[in-house]
């Protein structure tokens, strides 16, 4: 069977772009040193319980395993996957050089390189089915995916995969020393899964019903054409107390641009406090153009984020287009 390997593009995949130019995969933990000159993973573990004293016992354990794996356990032609948060697509390529730690090829604090032939064709997430989606949604940076490669392959081919119910091995010497974010990790995943299967209309009464949690007043556009504006936000009843906010909304894969921003800034109320949101993310000149302007930009990781602390205090109506369960889970 073949290997399959999820490594993750740092915290906001910002190292993306330069894995694909360089065709590598990199992993911080840079202060563990050369993983190669310990003779075995009980001596590279107990560096990680050196360096990072500070975190939980079972964080290190983790920390300094996933560095084992990728310095000794990836190898020519196995299958490696990352994901794009801001296109929501996951990009495949193919180990053709062995680990080497390369403090200068992405940066020192991500030394640990793996040479990668990254292909041009992506798999979007909501292709997956939930099985594959609620596995590849944890927080770990590097675990083996194999139960999922089947169904890669099928879409990679053009096909619609058959699915079954795929269990996770962990490795025995890891068993119970996690601690609860990769449960985390993976209900905000799949929370933003939910957000994405929400119609443009139903985004804009949720934007709505966050803003109205937090004590705004809210005036949202009816369909049609907006004047660039999706909703006005304000404190009082009538509007005149300031902060008001315009808000504009783009639910879609494709990343918002500059001119978007600047239609925004140009709308009425002239004035008004301006504020993005792009579920499909940004593009670098909309970014510039926000900063320059004070602009708020909100991407879908913010949204979850805002929906994560503001839900509670949403109304039962804005509640339904995103239903919720709170779950408790040990300490």
């Amino acid at each position: 069977m073949s290997r399959w390997w999820m490594v993750r593009a740092g915290d906001n995949n910002e190292l993306i772009p330069d894995w694909i130019s360089k065709e590598v995969a990199s992993i911080g933990w840079s202060e563990i040193g050369n993983p190669l000159s310990y003779s075995t993973r009980d001596k590279l573990i107990e560096k990680a319980h050196a360096v990072y004293s500070k975190e939980k016992p079972g964080t290190r354990i983790t920390w300094g395993s996933q560095v084992w794996k990728f310095s000794r356990e990836l190898v020519v032609d196995d299958n490696v996957i990352t994901y794009s948060k801001e296109t929501r697509e996951y990009i495949i390529g193919k180990v053709k050089q062995l680990y080497t730690y390369n403090p200068v090829m992405i940066s020192d604090y991500y030394p640990n390189v793996v040479g990668v032939k990254w292909g041009t064709k992506r798999i979007s997430r909501d292709d997956l089915s939930q099985g594959a989606k609620n596995s590849l949604g944890g927080i770990s940076t590097v675990f083996r995916v194999d139960n999922w490669g089947n169904e890669f392959e099928s879409l990679l081919q053009g096909k619609q995969p058959v699915t079954v119910a795929a269990q996770t091995t962990p490795n025995e010497s890891e068993v119970g020393v996690t601690d609860n974010s990769d449960f985390i990790q993976q209900a905000l995943t799949l929370l933003e899964d939910a957000i994405d299967k929400l119609d443009a209309w139903q985004m804009q009464d949720l934007f709505g019903g966050l803003l109205e949690a937090m004590g705004y007043q809210v005036r949202i556009s009816p369909k049609g054409p907006d004047g660039g504006v999706d909703i006005i936000a304000h404190r009082d009843a009538f509007g005149f107390e300031k902060p008001i906010i315009k808000v504009q909304l783009k639910h879609r894969k494709v990343a918002a641009g500059g001119p978007e921003i600047q239609q925004l800034l140009g709308a009425n109320p002239i004035g008004a406090s301006s504020l993005f949101v792009s579920t499909g993310g940004f593009t670098s000149q909309a970014k510039t153009v926000a900063q320059q302007h004070s602009v708020k930009l909100v991407d879908l990781t913010d949204l979850v984020e805002l929906v994560n602390e503001w839900y509670e205090k949403m109304t039962a109506e804005k509640k339904a287009l995103l239903p919720l369960k709170r779950v408790y889970i040990p300490n």
